[in-house]
């Protein structure tokens, strides 16, 4: 792989690290800011709106910079953003400066992802963007472990300072790196930004992608708990088995990108079967601890092969102008997602079946976003044949 995937691994892994790393800090920021652990939850929604605000956003603001500067652009909020985090003298200027960090999430990724595909031949875009994802589930497995001590250790300023640390390397490897591109016209992408996003297939992708993270979500939210109150693992052993769940997410990258590039449809519909299947032998894997420790391995793979066919299936269907805005809704779609399985299983244990069934329930939405693709896929063929039979009508 070019050196320049891995100037964009190092901002993925930044990006994760901040994301993820204030679920372990919320009593030390609540303490320290005099506000309640709920308050201090919000960050994390404000984290995730952030993303999902910032793709239209961005991508209005910037359609005529060169990808490379855009890239750098992002890695510059990136940084400032979590050394205001880290200088934060209260809760609603961290909120502010959570929300702005946000906002480099959806576009860094989106055109990142379309960087990563130029950089290598057409055969294995999806594992070029495997390759820059990885830095994001590293950052689950290294990044937000050592954060969150050195948040418990230090105070949390400091880990928000290591970050920042994290983010002028990224800044100065990506300049070093990726390699200089035209600055675009405006003709080129203003026309049809914003209309690629009322296209039928890219919008049926967009669902699929959000569809598919409210199942991973609604799981993995509440896996703690699980684990803890169903399997009767310690809660000290959460931590070495989310290692487990962390190592599943870096082979099911990497395996996903690997079967897209070889046949992205099956990689993609298979990947979705997948995931709905191990959701369902995980919510009767739980009941015994070896089989729920491979159970969630299992898990982290499944969730994270759906990940490089899903990017690289909203670029395809998104060819032409807005491309790159569609890369980066698609991101966002991944996070809103997020945002709704959390919820999707706190009303399951709340209001509905209780704690034992979140994973069964989770099980059914991979299978809802497969049907999606399903019909997204009818919808090209028919689209491609009556393509041909225009070509072949006399005229």
């Amino acid at each position: 792989m070019p050196l320049a995937l891995y100037a964009l691994t190092a901002g993925a892994f930044g990006i994760g690290v901040t994301e993820f790393v204030i679920m372990g800090l919320l009593l030390e920021v609540s303490a320290d800011l005099g506000v309640t652990i709920s308050a201090a939850g919000l960050l994390i929604s404000g984290y995730a709106l952030g993303v999902v605000a910032g793709a239209p956003i961005l991508g209005a603001l910037t359609e005529r910079w060169s990808r490379k500067t855009l890239l750098m652009g992002l890695m510059v909020v990136f940084t400032l953003g979590n050394l205001a985090c880290a200088l934060a003298p209260d809760y609603t200027t961290l909120m502010a400066a959570r929300v702005l960090t946000a906002f480099a999430h959806a576009s860094f990724f989106g055109v990142g992802s379309m960087v990563a595909t130029g950089l290598v031949a057409p055969d294995r875009k999806a594992s070029a963007i495997a390759a820059m994802f990885t830095g994001l589930t590293v950052a689950n497995i290294l990044g937000v472990p050592f954060g969150t001590w050195l948040g418990q250790a230090f105070g949390w300023r400091s880990t928000f300072l290591a970050v920042t640390l994290v983010g002028i390397v990224a800044l100065l490897v990506i300049a070093l790196l990726v390699p200089r591109d035209e600055r675009r016209e405006t003709g080129e992408e203003a026309g049809g930004t914003l209309a690629v996003l009322g296209r039928p297939q890219v919008l049926l992708g967009l669902l699929t992608t959000v569809l598919s993270w409210v199942g991973v979500f609604a799981a993995f939210t509440y896996i703690a708990p699980i684990l803890t109150r169903i399997t009767g693992f310690s809660e000290g052993a959460v931590s070495p088995i989310l290692l487990v769940f962390g190592a599943g997410l870096i082979a099911g990258n990497l395996l996903g990108g690997r079967l897209a590039d070889r046949r992205l449809v099956p990689a993609l519909l298979g990947s979705l079967a997948a995931l709905a299947v191990v959701l369902f032998a995980l919510s009767f894997a739980v009941h015994d601890k070896r089989a729920a420790v491979l159970a969630i391995g299992l898990f982290g793979a499944a969730a994270f092969a759906t990940v490089p066919p899903l990017q690289i299936w909203v670029l395809q269907k998104a060819e032409g102008a807005g491309q790159g805005l569609a890369s980066s809704f698609n991101i966002a779609a991944f996070n809103l997602g997020n945002a709704i399985g959390a919820w999707l299983g706190g009303a399951v244990i709340d209001h509905g079946p209780g704690l034992d069934a979140v994973i069964w329930v989770a099980g059914f939405v991979p299978l809802a976003a497969l049907a999606i693709a399903v019909l997204a896929q009818r919808l090209d063929r028919r689209a491609t044949r009556s393509g041909a039979l225009c070509e072949t009508a006399p005229g």
